[in-house]
């Protein structure tokens, strides 16, 4: 009767388990700041030409048309060094994730053994030493703990909730990389630009060194006027170096980026010169579409989830544990193993329970004071990513301002300098006049050239605000440590 009870007293414990959860469910909070219609809107900047509020494509990087940059992306996304610690965190939280999921509940174990012994005959009251025997003993327990509270629930949707913040991070790390591979390109290429240009004015100098030398010897021009030639291209020729420095260094950080030492970069990206140009407005959605997209916002709130799970872990806390356990077997003599004198068998409760004390209650308060940290640092993520966005978008926009500017500047650069050359040679302008001219023409080319590499590098900069490009990337190759 007494065996009953037990049972009954256990069922009632498991029905008050399965409708009491310590600890606030986790929603999302109504005063977070992504819920507001502000956050939700179209962006300021997206009334430029440049742009269209059309939703932000996958992968963003192939509007180039560009099949090197579409293979350095992919390579990098596949064995990038930083995407593989991401994709081994994800890994590791996965699995306390498993661990988490399999706490409490039902366990089994089973234990066996046997010796050949002499067993004290004092511990059994006896003065006479005991005969040696074979023993042995065999057994079986299944054991049941009960989550009276929802403590391991609570604990499991912390650690499922810290395994969607480790996915959001390996996402985020994704669009990073493919933003760096897309910048890096940018930079090779427009280096390679700026390398022509450079050579180009070069170029230029010293054929009118050439023109200047040529007047010399037929008496129409003076020693100072070849000195201030020869100046002018001396300071053509130094400025190409630093182009040469910044082109290897982006070729060096493509090759790492995809997973390779620097000697091994891409080498056909060394002979680009033109960098990589859109052919439409940059497609950039709105409000809502950047902050269900941007993974670091994803990821803030996953880790809110984690927090106000963890609420209710320190919560249960105040409440008893309590397990049963149901085990069988036999022990004696190894010749009478499986007899009913040597079998044996048990049902076990068993409740443990601490007194709360302030610890406890201390614990509490810290789980809550942790939550509306990850509430406070969850708006945070959501009002950066618009100001990133809203700031990028303005650069972009004034940068495509300027550019038009300083290109038309240059067109009247060279209208100029043909002028000048052209009454110089005809000895109806001085040669001071045309080297000014010149000089002009060689700052508004190589101004155009930085600003056309400055209006890739906003577009890159756009697009890593937007925080497309990690939907379809592929998996990370994972390398084992040696086991």
């Amino acid at each position: 009767m007494s065996t009953l009870r037990t049972l009954a007293a256990a069922t009632s414990l498991l029905a008050l388990a399965a409708c009491a959860t310590v600890g606030p469910d986790y929603k999302r909070p109504d005063v977070a700041k992504i819920n507001e219609p502000a956050a939700q809107a179209p962006f300021m900047g997206s009334a430029s030409v440049a742009v269209s509020q059309d939703p932000v494509p996958d992968g963003w990087w192939k509007l180039y048309d560009d099949e090197t940059l579409n293979g350095l992306v992919q390579e990098a996304l596949a064995a990038n060094t930083d995407l593989r610690v991401a994709a081994a965190s994800l890994a590791r939280a996965r699995a306390v994730a498993g661990e988490a999921d399999d706490a409490g509940g039902f366990s089994v174990g089973a234990s066996a053994a046997a010796m050949h012994a002499r067993e004290s005959g004092e511990q059994y009251l006896m003065s006479e030493p005991l005969p040696v025997e074979n023993l042995a003993d065999a057994g079986v327990k299944v054991s049941y703990q009960v989550d009276l509270v929802g403590r391991l629930k609570r604990a499991a949707e912390a650690a499922h909730a810290d395994a969607d913040a480790s996915q959001a991070a390996l996402d985020l790390a994704r669009v990073s990389v493919a933003a760096d591979v897309a910048r890096a390109y940018v930079e090779a290429c427009s280096a390679g630009h700026e390398i022509h240009v450079a050579e180009h004015s070069l170029d230029l100098q010293q054929k009118s060194l050439d023109v200047t030398n040529r007047l010399i010897a037929a008496g129409r021009g003076t020693s100072l006027d070849a000195t201030r030639a020869r100046a002018q291209v001396d300071l053509q020729r130094a400025a190409i170096p630093s182009f040469e420095a910044h082109r290897k260094a982006a070729l060096y950080k493509l090759a790492v980026l995809t997973g390779k030492p620097p000697a091994q970069f891409p080498k056909v990206v060394e002979a680009c010169a033109t960098p990589p140009k859109l052919s439409q407005p940059l497609p950039v959605g709105d409000g809502a579409a950047l902050l269900k997209r941007r993974p670091d916002v994803r990821q803030a709130e996953r880790t809110l989830a984690g927090a106000t799970a963890r609420i209710g872990v320190a919560r249960g806390a105040l409440y008893p544990n309590i397990s049963f356990g149901l085990g069988g077997g036999s022990t004696g003599l190894l010749a009478d193993i499986g007899q009913p004198a040597a079998n044996r068998w048990s049902l076990s409760g068993l409740i443990s329970w601490t007194l709360p004390g302030e610890g406890e209650r201390a614990r509490i308060r810290g789980a809550e004071a942790g939550a509306d940290g990850a509430l406070a640092r969850f708006d945070g993520v959501v009002l950066n990513a618009l100001r990133e966005t809203e700031t990028s978008l303005t650069a972009y926009a004034h940068e495509l301002d300027r550019n038009a500017a300083l290109r038309a500047a240059r067109d009247e650069a060279v209208k100029a300098e043909r002028q000048a050359a052209t009454l110089y040679k005809a000895g109806r302008a001085p040669y001071l006049q045309g080297l000014d001219a010149q000089r002009t023409l060689a700052g508004a080319e190589a101004a155009l050239a930085a600003s056309d590499a400055a209006v890739a590098a906003d577009q890159v900069n756009l697009f890593l605000a937007l925080g497309g490009g990690w939907e379809t990337a592929p998996p990370v190759k994972t390398v084992q440590a040696q086991r």
